[in-house]
């Protein structure tokens, strides 16, 4: 949550931290992958004695839709105008997937396997965990498997997208986008792109992309800026970073998190906690950072397999540290405020990223929306 607010109120001063336009990893890119690792984490505290496995998954269930119901009203297009009070979404519009919406799907997923695919036996070893847990780690692979498979897998052909005309009565620009490809991880031709096209429909993708901030298609990147003279066709097309395909890797992570729920579970020695948690995290960590110079990029936005490692060997590292600081050397006071703050994580979520503050704030104004209190602090115009 700190991380969050931290890069969506300073990234566009610091690009450093911003989010990276295509490939490469940057502090903001982190914030998704974090998430979804505790989430495992806590799935894997929160499952640990079942009594009832059918009614477990009805709750886990009711608290996706919650989620997804969520999701879609603050990431949806509903709240808007932020400087002139409106509100309200077209349906044929609506943005399907966000953040909530992934979150949603790896936490569901997360339940259904840790509720229904475990073993009975006593774990005593590294090696008799990896037992009791195989049909998870058997998910893993098969989500690997899908995703790979898809990402180089499947041809994309040509396609094309339109714009609306400023003056409503002028036709929409159409854009062409030449593709004829197989395994492209580019902006224009990936197969991530191409199944939510095809799924969701391109109206209800994200319409700032964050390859809009690349070289191409800006002149001042690595922020948003006017289009280069030589701008490709594809700049301004929408492109949604919580996609389909990108979520099936996302589950993973939370999946990987689980894993580290169950050291918790079932190690009780801080030594044995560490080793169980370094070692995987480590090799998670190299492996990413190897398939990166192979070629397989870190992407934050195709959530590649590469960028799935790094994020969480980089998620465990910092795991195992705030462990050690906490609760192995009894250092609790400095992380009290990041407590509180993961403990009404949805709450700050909504606040700092959508609006709702200062939507609230500014609805008393004097004579004119524009005449409000965010205006007397130099917010909004």
């Amino acid at each position: 949550m700190q991380l969050m607010i931290l890069v969506d109120n300073a990234g566009g001063v610091l690009p450093a931290i911003n989010h990276s336009p295509w490939n490469g990893l940057t502090l903001a890119d982190v914030v998704m992958p974090f998430f979804l690792f505790i989430v495992g984490v806590s799935l894997g505290l929160t499952y640990k004695k079942l009594s009832c496995k059918a009614v477990a998954t009805g709750k886990a269930t009711l608290r996706t839709l919650k989620l997804l119901i969520i999701g879609l009203f603050l990431q949806g297009g509903f709240l808007h105008g932020l400087n002139d009070l409106t509100y309200g979404v077209d349906m044929n519009q609506i943005r399907w997937m966000g953040i909530l919406q992934r979150i949603a799907i790896g936490y569901l997923v997360g339940a259904i396997c840790e509720i229904w695919l475990k073993g009975g036996n006593h774990v005593t070893s590294g090696l008799s965990m990896l037992r009791k847990y195989q049909f998870q780690w058997a998910a893993v692979l098969v989500l690997v498997t899908i995703y790979l498979s898809l990402l180089y897998g499947l041809h994309v052909p040509d396609w094309e997208y339109q714009i609306p005309a400023a003056a409503a009565s002028s036709t929409p620009k159409i854009f062409p986008v030449k593709c004829g490809v197989r395994g492209d991880t580019g902006p224009a031709c990936n197969a991530n792109g191409m199944i939510d096209r095809a799924v969701l429909g391109i109206r209800h993708l994200y319409r700032k992309p964050i390859y809009a901030r690349t070289k191409p298609c800006s002149i001042n990147s690595p922020d948003y800026g006017p289009l280069p003279a030589d701008a490709p066709s594809w700049c301004q097309a929408p492109f949604d970073p919580e996609g389909l395909l990108s979520s099936v890797m996302a589950i993973v992570t939370c999946l990987v998190g689980l894993h580290y729920g169950h050291i918790i579970v079932h190690f009780k020695e801080h030594k044995d906690r560490t080793l169980h948690w370094m070692v995987p995290s480590t090799c998670f960590l190299v492996l990413g950072l190897v398939l990166d110079l192979l070629g397989m990029h870190v992407n934050k936005a195709l959530y590649t397999f590469s960028y799935m490692c790094v994020t969480a060997g980089a998620a465990g590292i910092v795991f195992t540290g705030i462990y050690l600081l906490v609760d192995v050397c009894g250092c609790r006071w400095p992380t009290l405020v990041l407590e509180w703050m993961g403990m009404h994580a949805l709450m700050i979520f909504i606040l700092a990223t959508t609006n709702v503050l200062p939507v609230v704030v500014q609805g008393f104004y004097w004579k004119q929306p524009g005449n409000n209190s965010l205006k007397l602090i130099g917010i909004g115009r």
